[in-house]
């Protein structure tokens, strides 16, 4: 039996869809439902599903931000959409399965039975989050708005804003352009993965900075940089080469 929660900001929407799999698919269980992104985050992460029917159109954070906002992505992907044929391109270039709404049962059926061979096969797992964050990464280089998942909201910021992050245990503090910061209840590493590596560099075990940020070097040591708010971050040894050749410094 294949898991499944379904995600949709339309409770009505939620309803028809699991009609349909109640119907359609005896394959399929739907264990739990979501129209709040949040709530859906902490579902996912705690249920561990093996099916994910995500909305990609709503209000709060759209599906791709919610995704990006996820510890656990190691289940498959139907997403439910209007879009138009453009984007549905971005779908199929992830190899993401993917239903136009209205739902018709016979593409609900066809896109469940290849979910199943999928996961009777022996490597069915083995890329499902390396696909996931690379169609989080395409929509990324279009909107360039990262979630962040604060104590008791979510919200959009613009990467291009963010001066550096610093890590402290399990926790991150983002540090922005205009003085703001957030403190996010995430890893250095899990922050890493969801910035472009076109635009930031991760300098040392605690450090992250915005490339276009950095005003100056000092090459005392292993090294520090001065960012444009003058602040002066560390720059660890392991790192150093790294740094050097993003900056065309020999």
């Amino acid at each position: 039996m294949i898991k499944a929660i379904i995600i949709d900001d339309e409770q009505l929407a939620i309803e028809s869809l699991q009609w349909e799999i109640e119907n359609f698919s005896q394959e399929v269980k739907v264990i739990e439902s979501f129209t709040n992104p949040k709530d859906a985050i902490s579902g996912i992460n705690y249920l561990k599903p093996d099916l994910v029917f995500l909305d990609i159109e709503m209000p709060e954070i759209d599906g791709f931000q919610l995704l990006q906002l996820l510890d656990y992505k190691n289940f498959d992907l139907i997403i439910t959409t209007a879009y138009n044929q453009y984007a549905i391109q971005a779908f199929k270039a992830n190899a993401i399965d993917y239903l136009l709404k209205p739902i018709d049962p016979d593409d609900l059926t066809q896109a469940i039975e290849k979910i199943k061979n999928r996961q009777t096969s022996q490597t069915s797992t083995k890329n499902i989050e390396t696909v996931l964050n690379n169609l989080v990464k395409d929509n990324l280089q279009k909107t360039k708005k990262i979630p962040l998942g604060l104590s008791n909201k979510i919200i959009l910021v613009d990467y291009e804003d963010i001066l550096y992050c610093k890590s402290d245990g399990s926790y991150t503090t983002i540090f922005m352009r205009n003085g703001d910061e957030h403190v996010v209840s995430k890893n250095i590493k899990h922050i890493e993965e969801l910035l472009p590596d076109t635009v930031f560099l991760r300098i040392h075990k605690s450090y992250i900075v915005n490339l276009n940020e950095i005003k100056g070097l000092i090459k005392q040591g292993s090294g520090e940089l001065i960012l444009s708010n003058e602040k002066i971050i560390p720059i660890s040894r392991s790192h150093r080469k790294n740094i050097f050749t993003a900056l065309n410094i020999s």
